[in-house]
């Protein structure tokens, strides 16, 4: 249980890095409809990197896990991830600091029975360079979505959840990636082979991070 679980993180982890975006569906806008597929994601990257947050969140397979966070570029993040459909853990990064709240069954999973019934509930912070936690408390990279198993198609304008995007083609190994195409060209969404949906919004709005309050040492109770 303790390795699926690392192993369904590490598919959040290195799946947010290639996400899509918006578009106008007769082809206006900020012309990315009718630029090469290649550009398109080119354009995708640099604007991600240029933001200072966005919002992302994924659904896999209930079985597996879900990511609803908020990402301070350079400076760390807030949000949650959810295993099995059901086992919810908060997250917060700040700088080399990450910090979880999750229940005794989850800790479980890392922890003997007596440490994790005293972190049931509470606030942990460890060094956020953990590697068993990373996943969940690192900054994804949209530098993935430049990344090539084929060569991606541009299948031109359309809408995805209501957005007008531009849809690239990445193949049958890597799915859909849907970028905007009013303006800035940000990630909007990706969409894997299976159907995994992982989206972004909310670029570039402000967000506070807090250290949350009474957090225990890990590594004093034994992690």
């Amino acid at each position: 249980m303790r390795g699926r679980v690392a192993g369904a993180l590490l598919v959040v982890a290195s799946c947010v890095a290639g996400c899509g975006g918006g578009s106008s569906p007769n082809g206006s806008g900020n012309g990315e409809a009718s630029k090469p597929a290649q550009q398109v994601l080119a354009d995708a990257v640099k604007a991600a990197d240029a933001a200072s947050s966005y919002h992302e969140s994924d659904r896999l397979d209930p079985e597996a896990s879900r990511d609803d966070r908020t990402i301070v570029k350079g400076k760390g993040l807030i949000g949650s991830t959810t295993i099995g459909g059901s086992q919810k853990v908060d997250v917060v990064a700040i700088g080399s600091r990450g910090y979880m709240r999750a229940n005794t069954a989850f800790w479980r999973l890392w922890e003997d029975r007596a440490t994790a019934a005293k972190l049931d509930g509470k606030w942990v912070v460890f060094p956020a360079s953990d590697r068993r936690f990373g996943p969940m408390t690192r900054e994804p990279s949209f530098n993935g979505l430049n990344s090539l198993t084929g060569m991606p198609t541009n299948k031109g304008a359309t809408t995805y959840n209501g957005q007008n995007v531009v849809a690239i083609d990445k193949g049958s190994k890597s799915g859909t990636v849907y970028i905007a195409a009013t303006g800035t060209p940000y990630p909007v969404a990706i969409v894997d082979p299976l159907g995994r949906a992982f989206t972004f919004d909310n670029w570039n709005k402000p967000v506070t991070l807090t250290p949350p309050p009474r957090a225990v040492e890990l590594s004093k109770l034994g992690g």
